[in-house]
């Protein structure tokens, strides 16, 4: 699918890999709406690239049908979606205190995670599938974001693992699903990316961690994630599949 001139949709692209996301969508001429619980960040970037914010609680099936329609009524019909909405939890399952870990923390993070993944997919899908086919029966391409945590998780991030390896196992069955509409479904599993989150943790520990990856030694840009994600879109012959965006590292246990 050739990303000019057609309307994509990025959660979560308010800031971090999803403000690049849609900086990269934008720069080859796609319309781009972003859907993103923070409306002033969307609002920000919207302005920048010339696409549209929309406030959207991708856990609300409401809250992400009105964003959708009101896309749709400003860009048209979307054929792109990018999920890159998330959240993250740091929380042993027995505390210093001895006390076992809050369901209410864990539910809540697989809940934006990934029953939202799920939520925005399944109402994107339905829309994209009345749409006329392109090239190859093609109707549209989905790319979701896990984490490299899905596959080698750390101490403390059961949650947040177990989130993104939700997403992982959506994956292949969502394309085979789909492949009947002409929608082709991929993960990006990122690693250590400079986003604004990481970049509130002290120097020395950004370094620490940037050391920890083969090579390049040196955090992910959110420019690169960017670009895979838009590749994933060009290149129609991707589809089920989970790349790992990483510089080869292997999370250790802590």
């Amino acid at each position: 699918m050739n990303i000019q001139g057609h309307a994509a949709l990025v959660t979560g692209g308010g800031s971090g890999l999803g403000e690049a996301t849609a900086r990269e969508l934008a720069r080859q001429g796609a319309r781009v709406a972003i859907l993103d619980v923070n409306l002033a960040a969307a609002q920000k970037v919207a302005a920048e690239i010339g696409g549209i914010a929309v406030q959207c609680d991708v856990t609300s099936p409401e809250s992400v049908q009105n964003a959708i329609d009101q896309a749709t009524t400003a860009h048209g019909p979307a054929r792109i979606l990018m999920q890159i909405a998330g959240i993250g939890s740091a929380k042993r399952v027995v505390g210093k205190d001895g006390n076992a870990a809050p369901l209410e923390d864990f539910a809540r993070v697989v809940n934006v995670n990934l029953i939202g993944t799920y939520n925005v997919a399944r109402l994107f899908a339905a829309a994209c599938a009345k749409l006329e086919p392109m090239e190859d029966g093609e109707r549209g391409a989905m790319v979701f974001t896990a984490s490299v945590a899905a596959f080698d998780g750390q101490v403390g991030q059961q949650a947040y693992s177990a989130s993104k390896a939700g997403v992982v196992g959506m994956t292949l069955p969502m394309a085979r699903d789909l492949a009947q509409h002409g929608i082709r479904v991929c993960t990006i599993a990122p690693g250590l990316f400079a986003t604004p989150l990481m970049r509130t943790l002290p120097e020395p520990v950004q370094q620490s961690l940037a050391a920890s990856i083969p090579f390049p030694q040196r955090l992910g840009k959110p420019e690169e994630f960017a670009q895979l994600a838009s590749h994933i879109v060009t290149n129609g012959h991707l589809n089920g599949e989970v790349i790992r965006l990483d510089g080869a590292l292997r999370m250790a246990p802590r």
